[in-house]
């Protein structure tokens, strides 16, 4: 189960490669996070925050992320 702590890491963490490399998780498109489902996610956190990130969007809740993102 996810926590409080995880709506932040995923509104403040970025990719660290790809298409969208130095975006926040909380905006990556959703298509590009199904990819993911396909092909598989990361190992580790990044992976599991990955994946939080896609339900929170396929439930259309990002907008909840918005305001816990910190700085530009």
């Amino acid at each position: 189960m996810f926590e409080s702590k995880d709506l932040i890491s995923v509104a403040n963490t970025k990719m660290p490669f790809g298409k969208f490399k130095g975006q926040r998780l909380s905006r990556l498109p959703e298509a590009y996070l199904l990819w993911f489902v396909d092909r598989g996610f990361p190992t580790g956190r990044l992976g599991e925050l990955m994946r939080f990130t896609l339900e929170i969007k396929i439930n259309g809740q990002e907008s909840l992320l918005y305001p816990l993102e910190e700085g530009p």
